[in-house]
């Protein structure tokens, strides 16, 4: 059984690191764009900013999460907290909306 466990753990450390999200580059994002894959990032921000009113952006990514292109946004609230919004860049779905620590 101890000898397992090394391997066991290497199979996990794999399945931990095939699971992370892929950051896509701005020429990528807008191929996916101009062929109409995702929605447009302004678009999408609109929908983020009706829910937060008065909040500011602070930064946003278009990744990819297991096949899924997400935008994740980052947002300064008008009281001065940070929310992190994922929203699903194909259908607009909000996916998260929580507080960032």
């Amino acid at each position: 059984m101890a000898k397992l466990t090394p391997f066991i753990a290497a199979i996990a450390l794999l399945l931990i690191a095939s699971a992370q999200a892929r950051d896509l580059d701005q020429d990528e994002a807008l191929r996916l764009r101009q062929e109409g894959v995702i929605q447009p990032l302004q678009q999408l921000l609109q929908q983020a900013f009706e829910r937060h009113p008065g909040a500011r952006l602070l930064e946003a990514e278009l990744e990819e999460e297991d096949d899924v292109y997400v935008y994740e946004i980052e947002l300064l609230t008008a009281d001065g907290g940070v929310r992190e919004l994922e929203l699903d860049a194909v259908t607009g779905r909000l996916l998260k909306d929580e507080e960032d620590d």
